[in-house]
């Protein structure tokens, strides 16, 4: 299987998994990968995952929190799974900051690439918001 097969399955996969959700919180996070590319690309991988943290919360509750929470939980399974950028089971913002660049940039390269497969499955499976966030 490519690199390419293997992010398409995975982003597809993390798609299903969220067939349970409510509504509410399947658009919330349709609406959150759509955002975060571009503020990978703005801002730094680092700052946008912390962001998303941020925007979770401690214990998020709430269907937005419980989104931005699912979306950091999902970037870091890829980037952070057997044969990812950083080792199975880090930390993924400790790893990002504790790494060289040569590692950052692989791994904002890769969440990226990622990123594009998952964010089609998004909009092909889960409902707009109706905010007209598609290009």
């Amino acid at each position: 299987m490519t690199s390419e097969q293997e992010r398409a399955k995975n982003a597809l996969l993390e798609v299903e998994k969220l067939e349970s959700e409510t509504e509410v919180f399947k658009q919330r996070y349709r609406s959150y990968v759509d955002r975060l590319g571009p503020a990978i690309v703005m801002n730094g991988l680092g700052q946008a995952l912390a962001v998303e943290l941020a925007a979770a919360g401690p214990e998020p509750e709430k269907p937005d929190a419980r989104a931005h929470r699912r979306l950091y939980e999902n970037v870091k399974g890829w980037l952070c799974r057997d044969g990812g950028v950083y080792p199975s089971g880090s930390d993924l913002l400790r790893s990002v900051m504790d790494h060289d660049e040569s590692f950052y940039m692989r791994a904002q390269t890769e969440a990226l690439a990622w990123l594009e497969w998952h964010k089609k499955f998004c909009r092909a499976y889960l409902p707009d918001s109706g905010g007209g966030g598609d290009e």
